[in-house]
């Protein structure tokens, strides 16, 4: 089951939004990660409107990366993109994005205001855009929502059968721990391409969705080299 994770919001109108556009897409697993603002309030609630009972059933925490950690695939969204150069900002298509999910997974967005930043960005698997006007490229929140989870929706609707499991959280961390051993004995003059090789195969493992069986190869191919 896909979970929604709304960080840092400010505006009970768009907490209100989101739980409509959930329901409108038979999502109902909504997380608040420090909201600024009373998100089962009275204008929220007005919003909201027979989807009330998503935000009822919210669940609210603190920290997000202690949040995120629960999840074997986590999404983040952004519509300020890098250069080629720029790889935690590299995105897939939206279009791409329901074929990609699989186990538990997550969907971030940001606050409205700054949207996700490079940080939080880090910490999901890879990130997903909507193309807009270069005129004028941010969606509200709520509407962000809506082409993305009408997305997931629409070739969800087949269920997929896993023939092949794919890997959890637990075993990709692990190989990026091992490839982040192999990365210190390696002889790099400049210590932020040694960040950057952390960010490109963060990357590269968020959007290959490996199986099982493919990341117990990648980690003999990485114990030769090692």
């Amino acid at each position: 089951m896909v979970k929604i994770i709304v960080y840092k919001i400010k505006n009970q109108e768009n907490c209100g939004a989101i739980a409509r556009v959930m329901k409108n897409f038979d999502f109902s697993e909504l997380i608040f990660v420090s909201p600024r603002c009373n998100y089962k309030g009275r204008k929220a609630k007005k919003v909201a409107s027979h989807a009330y009972e998503i935000l009822k059933n919210a669940h609210v925490y603190k920290n997000l990366k202690s949040v995120l950690n629960k999840f074997d695939c986590v999404i983040g969204t952004t519509a300020i993109l890098g250069t080629d150069y720029n790889i935690v900002r590299t995105p897939i298509r939206v279009e791409e994005l329901a074929k990609k999910i699989r186990g538990k997974t997550a969907i971030l967005f940001g606050p409205e205001d700054t949207g996700l930043k490079n940080k939080e960005l880090l910490m999901c698997d890879f990130i997903v855009t909507i193309p807009t006007s270069e005129k004028y490229p941010t969606m509200n929140i709520s509407h962000a929502c809506a082409v993305i989870l009408y997305e997931v929706y629409k070739k969800g609707k087949r269920k997929i059968e896993e023939k092949f499991p794919l890997a959890n959280k637990k075993e990709k961390n692990a190989l990026l721990r091992f490839i982040d051993g192999v990365l210190k004995k390696m002889e790099f003059k400049d210590k932020s391409k040694v960040e950057t090789q952390r960010a490109l195969w963060r990357r590269i493992i968020g959007k290959s969705m490996l199986t099982k069986r493919e990341i117990a190869s990648l980690f003999g191919f990485f114990k030769k080299l090692k």
